[in-house]
């Protein structure tokens, strides 16, 4: 039998970090979660309290001696605490910044004390504005200005990647960083911008299904559980230490196709609208066209390639929202 390990999760109250909580248990392994519920929720882990292997410690990961401690007892950190969503990003820039920053150079620092090691989720955001499709994992990303602020967030997770791996080049540290690419499934919340659960939600409830800008713009969603497998198996591979890796789909959807597929599925009436960037995120918002990861690290490093197809995933979306309102 595999010896039971301690893994630390930090933001494990989170979307996806609570569909990784359940794997890691459902393996024989015990998790604490440390998560102060700033966007993750109470509801995605709260049925977990009676495992005897499961810990939840409602605290922030800048917590610098409940981390040491933390740390200190576990076996694996898969760190990851940090703001999400656009709508967030934009409306709340000093925190968005601050919690990244914070909380990894927190967390790396009890990690390298301890040698305990370390997974960093970073996200495909740190592409920016490049044109070169697809984004590989070596090829230099392209920023927008200071002046927007969504660059913010693309910036603050480049900086946790550059301080991860100076502890990997520097002392040796065990890290592993991937780059996720647009994750969905059930859990997720609209509530801080988000598109596949606000389509959703618009149209089991009959309201207009609200696309931005001109609907021309695309992206590969994958799902949840295609990403905690990816996550799992991260570790297991020595190659991956030290290396940035992409974890999504390659499969390019429009953002008017999805919002068609969507009302398709869900059987909706909603009528499909469409709203400028300026009234969705105010003056001056940035987007980009495309957003295709390069999969061949994952595939060579990893043997790990997405599954589930994006109808699947959109079903099962729109099964978790109804039952959402029901209950």
């Amino acid at each position: 039998m595999a010896k039971q390990r301690n893994y630390l999760i930090t933001g494990g109250a989170g979307f996806i970090g609570s569909h990784l909580t359940e794997a890691i248990l459902a393996q024989g392994h015990s998790v604490t979660v440390v998560d102060d519920l700033s966007t993750g929720r109470w509801s995605n882990i709260g049925h977990l309290e009676g495992n005897p292997h499961f810990r939840v410690l409602v605290a922030s990961c800048d917590d610098v001696s409940l981390m040491r401690e933390e740390i200190s007892r576990c076996d694996f950190v898969f760190h990851l605490a940090s703001a999400v969503g656009v709508k967030l990003i934009i409306d709340r820039p000093i925190e968005t910044i601050q919690r990244i920053v914070r909380g990894t150079d927190v967390v790396i620092d009890e990690c390298s004390k301890y040698r305990r090691p370390i997974l960093l989720t970073s996200t495909s955001e740190v592409y920016g504005k490049s044109e070169q499709i697809p984004f590989r994992e070596e090829d230099d990303v392209v920023m927008g200005p200071s002046s927007k602020r969504r660059w913010a967030y693309a910036c603050a997770k480049v900086l946790d990647e550059f301080l991860v791996l100076a502890h990997y080049y520097q002392t040796s540290l065990p890290v592993y960083i991937v780059r996720l690419f647009n994750t969905v499934g059930p859990r997720q919340s609209s509530q801080y911008g988000m598109v596949l659960p606000r389509f959703v939600e618009q149209a089991i409830t009959c309201q207009p299904i609200t696309v931005y800008g001109t609907g021309e713009q695309r992206r590969c969603f994958t799902s949840v559980a295609d990403i905690v497998r990816g996550l799992l198996c991260v570790p297991e591979h020595t190659e991956a230490m030290g290396k940035v890796i992409n974890l999504g789909n390659n499969e390019e959807i429009s953002m008017n196709e999805l919002a068609a597929q969507v009302k398709l599925l869900a059987g909706s009436e909603s009528e499909i609208i469409h709203i400028p960037y300026e009234q969705a995120y105010g003056p001056g918002f940035d987007d980009m066209l495309r957003r295709i990861p390069s999969l061949e690290r994952a595939e060579k490093l990893l043997q790990w390639t997405p599954t589930e197809n994006l109808d699947t995933i959109i079903r099962s979306v729109i099964a978790d929202k109804r039952q959402a309102a029901q209950s």
